[in-house]
């Protein structure tokens, strides 16, 4: 009698990402966990070009959501025993992995579980939110991209192997947004870039709330005629 090693995976069981549907609470888990996961935020920024100027100067204008994305990888060909997905999924994906080619499962059966998570929810009239867990990685959005790709077929064309290219657009309830906005009181000294259309009473109603208080501008930067004003032209606004 041989007495092999032991499987790792049976001793302690991988932890498999999770893709929750928040409209019915649905759990996804995936076959096998990525490789690798690319999270990331931009900003954006607007170019004022000035007069007579080497470079434009630039203003910052907002932020933005931050994206999740990763490559998911499908098998049902030759499943491994760290293969993930519900207790029958593994049951299944055990029995079919040892069965002849031709009877090997669709591997859409899983694949189409996650690419019909862009679809319309009937009662919400949008595609549903998720909640996408992996240990640490605590990620709620909507799926925005799904790009399927197969890669292995059986004898009678039923593709068997797939990878898909995912990626997530982070969720903020109105509140948490507004708690993330910075406020910047009007009793702290400011300065603004001047933009082709600006104007001191436009900035006056935008940084005090009243376009009455243009002239403090106007006298904290020695401007004669408020109605002409460079563009490029870097103003401080004065504390109230």
């Amino acid at each position: 009698m041989v007495i092999g090693v032991p499987n790792p995976y049976q001793i302690a069981p991988i932890t498999k990402m999770c893709i929750t549907n928040m409209d019915n609470m649905k759990k996804i888990y995936v076959l096998y966990n990525p490789n690798t996961y690319v999270q990331e935020r931009r900003t954006q920024y607007s170019e004022a070009t000035g007069i007579s100027s080497n470079a434009p100067s630039i203003q910052f204008v907002h932020g933005s959501t931050e994206v999740l994305s990763m490559e998911l990888f499908f098998d049902t060909f030759s499943a491994g025993a760290e293969a993930g997905g519900t207790a029958l999924d593994k049951l299944k994906l055990g029995a079919t992995s040892l069965l002849p080619s031709p009877a090997k499962t669709d591997v859409r059966e899983y694949t189409s579980k996650i690419y019909d998570l862009m679809l319309i929810n009937k009662e919400t009239h949008v595609p549903p939110l998720l909640k996408v867990e992996w240990s640490s990685l605590q990620f709620t959005g909507h799926l925005v991209s799904c790009s399927q790709r197969f890669v292995k077929f059986n004898e009678l064309g039923t593709p068997v192997r797939a990878t898909l290219n995912v990626t997530f657009m982070e969720y903020m309830e109105p509140n948490k947004i507004a708690e993330m906005t910075p406020k910047e009181s009007p009793d702290t000294a400011k300065y603004r870039t001047i933009s082709q259309g600006d104007s001191l009473w436009q900035l006056s109603g935008k940084e005090y709330g009243e376009c009455s208080s243009w002239r403090l501008i106007a006298k904290a930067n020695g401007i004669e005629n408020p109605r002409l004003l460079a563009t490029g032209t870097m103003l401080k606004l004065p504390a109230l």
